[in-house]
This record gives structure tokens, sequence and C-alpha cells, in this order.
């Protein structure tokens, strides 16, 4: 039976090359061979905790990737002969039309009952490209220790905001970010905080898709392209006596204002945007059409976050004459340097000033100079608490937050 080359401490120094030689992709002749092999990189996935698994064809092959912190490692390149065979053993596993390659198809890989028990889903998606099918497998795990608010590493100042937030019994809570930046485990963490601590409050969460399961709160998942959308089915929660509602994103414009309306009428409701900044967020709402005093009198806070790798604890290096620490790079980290990832975070909440500027359709510019003259502690400042304490270096730092060194 074919079984990938186990990464040994040696292999795992050399992660961007190719782990496995001509001579051994001729030993997969059948079908059984690509099962395995499809089976044994996914299992390797697990193993290493990627939370992707790529497969991207080009001109030579099919190279396979996994993200490791945020970061894609190139694992594997097979040869072309291979590709259509790995794509369409994946179709399988995913209960997709094999026979179509020429639109995206998106499903689930049943999670086995031999298989890791930390794996909670596997979702695949393929999509046609000039060199074939590309295909994206992502890795969904019951991570325990990331279930607690108090868990995620927030600063002390945005835990106990968040605490008094989930508190209240009605307001609107947004949460910024790009795709990966944990915004859904920390609204999770939030629910599970609110569904322990206030016992009989009603919450009801609308996804698409469920990612993370939460005990004791009745969560919705909203099909694409069905009838059901986020505002019909947010009108119809509406009378069904919720208190929390939790939406996954605000995607349009029909959407901010049902979720507007509901924080103004007594429910207490989380979800979503795309905005770079927490002041991008309240301007992305009036663009949406929602009126600036129905922004100012429903919007408590907006938190806007991403994740920085942490350093290796192993072989992480302190740099001379500092008080700060450098990526080294050892076999425990697959000569990266880092091993997990932890939070930066910036919040704000709507004081008078800033609801007078909102009231006055103020510019991003002017929006964020109010909060620099109020010394807002922004995402960098808050990153900077970790470089201190030796948790993550200032290049990983500068990279997550978009600033780029004079050195480089």
């Amino acid at each position: 039976m074919f079984r990938i080359d186990n990464l040994s401490k040696t292999n795992h120094e050399n992660m961007n090359t190719n782990h496995r030689n001509n001579d051994s992709n001729k030993q997969i002749t059948d079908a059984g061979d690509i099962v395995s092999l499809v089976d044994d990189l996914l299992r390797k996935a697990v193993e290493y905790g990627a939370s992707d698994v790529h497969f991207e064809p080009t001109t030579a092959g099919l190279a396979v990737k996994f993200r490791l912190d945020g970061v894609l490692n190139t694992i594997q390149k097979l040869p072309k002969f291979l590709s259509d065979n790995v794509i369409a053993r994946l179709k399988v596993l995913g209960g997709l039309l094999t026979y179509r390659n020429d639109i995206p198809q998106e499903g689930r890989i049943e999670v086995s009952k031999n298989q890791d028990t930390q794996i909670m889903d596997q979702r695949l998606a393929v999509f046609p490209t000039i060199h074939g099918q590309r295909a994206v497998v992502r890795l969904f795990y019951g991570n325990t220790e990331l279930m607690v608010l108090e868990q995620l590493g927030f600063s002390k100042h945005i835990y106990s905001t968040l605490k008094n937030i989930a508190a209240q019994n009605q307001g609107v809570l947004l949460l910024t970010g790009p795709a990966g930046s944990g915004k859904s485990t920390t609204l999770a963490a939030l629910l599970r905080h609110i569904l322990k601590s206030y016992n009989g409050k009603s919450v009801v969460t609308l996804e698409d898709p469920v990612e993370i399961r939460i005990d004791d709160a009745t969560q919705v998942q909203i099909t694409p392209h069905g009838q059901m959308t986020f505002p019909t089915a947010l009108r119809s929660l509406l009378r069904q006596d919720p208190q929390v509602l939790m939406i996954g994103e605000i995607r349009d414009a029909e959407t901010a204002k049902i979720a507007v309306e509901a924080g103004l009428t007594g429910h207490l409701l989380m979800s979503t945007m795309h905005s770079g900044s927490p002041a991008g967020a309240l301007l992305r709402l009036l663009e949406m059409g929602i009126e600036p005093y129905q922004v100012t009198s429903s919007v408590s806070a907006v938190l806007n976050q991403r994740l920085v790798r942490k350093l290796c604890e192993k072989c992480k290096h302190k740099i001379d004459n500092t008080d700060m620490y450098e990526a080294a790079g050892c076999n425990d980290c697959f000569n990266t340097g880092y091993k997990g990832r932890t939070l930066i975070a910036e919040l704000i909440q709507l004081d008078s000033q800033l609801r007078k500027a909102v009231l006055a359709k103020t510019d991003l510019d002017e929006l964020e100079n109010i909060l620099k003259n109020q010394g807002h502690t922004t995402m960098l400042a808050d990153g900077r608490r970790l470089v201190s304490d030796g948790i993550t270096s200032e290049d990983e730092l500068n990279k997550v937050c978009g600033i780029v060194s004079d050195d480089s």
C-alpha cells in the first residue's frame, strides 16, 4: 500500500521542497494507491495541525501545501499524471460530481470514526483553473483551549470590556478582520460566556456555514442560494423571542438594516463585517444606507482583531542588547521559528465625541484623528505587549499589521 513519506526531523527543515522523488511516484499505479495517497496527506495535515490543505495545479504537476499557523508551506509536489486522479478522489470524498470539471463545487468530507477525534469537520472546495482543478480542504478542530473567552489572549482592558458588553441586554457588537483572523472563535467564546454567566437567556445564531458548535445555543445554517437568506431568517427569528443574536456576517444593506433595528429593540446582536479598522466599520454601515442616528444609537463597540504567530519556545533567540526575541528555527517548529498563534486586537466604544462625528458623517481620516487624540490603543500598540513579553517577534507583528521595516 502506498504511504506518504514520514517527515522526519531532517525533512522538517526542508518543508518547502519536494519530499518524494520520481521513483516513489512511479509506485502509484492504481486506484488504491491514489486512495492511500490522499488519505495519508489528510492524515498528515491533521498531525501537523494544518488549518487548510491546498492542492494547486501547475504546469509541472500538483503542489500540495499545508497552511500552518496562517502560512502556506509546500509539502509535496506530485507529477502531472496524478493531478486529475487526486482531485477526483477528493471529489468522491466530498460527495461532488466527478464528471463536472468546469464549475466550482463545494462539499463536506465525512470525518471517519477512525480519524483523530480532534477534527470536527472537513470542508472541500474545488475550482477550475487553466492548469486543471484546484482543491482546498479546510479542517475544523475542536480546540477546547479556545472555548473560554479569557483564554483567547485579549489584553485585560479588551477582555473586561467584552465581558461588560456581554452583560448588556441590547446593542450591536461588530467584529472586523480578514478571513482566518479568529472572529468566529471570539464570537463563539462570547456566546459561551453569556450562556454560562446568564442562565436562561435565549441565544440564536445564523451562520453560513455553522463552523463551531455551541452547546445550549440554537444554531441555524443558511444554505447558499436557498430561499432562507440572512434577511429572511433574521426577520423571522425576531419573532422567536431571542435575547442574544449572532449573525455570521453582515454582507448587504438589508441584513445591516435589520441587524441595527434588532440592536435598537431589546436584542444583543453580534456579527462580523469586512473592514480594515473599527472606524472603517462605522463608515461601512453608513455606506450601506443605515442612518447615522441609527448607527450611533445601536452600535455599542467595534472589535478589530488579527492573529500573530507565537515564537517557538524551544528555539527563540534573544536579540543582543534588547529585551526582544527573534525567530530561529528548529525541528519542533518545522524550522519556521514559530509555533501556534495568538490574538492582537483594538476596540472602540462609541462615546459622545465619536457619536457627533458619525452623525456629521465625518470621513475616515477625521475619525482616526479623534481616536488618536483620545489615546486609542491601536492593534500595533496592543501587539507590542506580546513583543515585550517575548511571545512574538517585531518582524511578525509588523508583517501582520502591514508595516514595512526599514531594512526590508
